[in-house]
């Protein structure tokens, strides 16, 4: 199950369309309209934050199996400036451009995965995973 699909994020457009390829993956494999929805939403969040702080990056959609469990694995990568402070980043509330603050901490509570990595100057990608029930 590697067949993967990319999305170059890069505009408001490209948001979309990521969204969209992850709910119709989801559909693809059997997924609740609420988990569909869900899962595009947390790709929404994802993928705003790429074009609102590192302004271009790349979503990956992979549907995976481990056992008989079946998922989507999401991973969104930037090239961007980096996030100095991840637990403060995470925590509900917190931005550093008058937002609401809930991109990061909003995809991991809609997720039943989520890791995140960064270091300042040279990007950070998330990796979050959306089990099928």
């Amino acid at each position: 199950m590697a067949n993967e699909t990319r999305v170059p994020i890069n505009s408001d457009v490209d948001i979309v369309t990521a969204r969209e390829r992850g709910r119709a993956l989801a559909a693809q494999l059997g997924s609740s309209t609420t988990d569909q929805t869900l899962l595009a939403t947390a790709i929404s969040e994802i993928a705003r934050n790429i074009v609102e702080y590192a302004k271009h990056g790349e979503i990956v959609l992979t549907a995976m199996r481990n056992g008989q469990k079946r998922g989507i694995v999401v991973i969104a990568r930037d090239e961007g400036p980096g996030i100095p402070d991840i637990q403060l980043a995470m925590q509900d509330g917190y931005s550093t451009r008058q937002s609401l603050g809930i991109g990061l901490p909003g995809a991991r509570r809609l997720m039943d995965e989520f890791e995140i990595a960064s270091e300042v100057g040279k990007g950070t990608t998330v990796v979050m995973k959306k089990w099928i029930r």
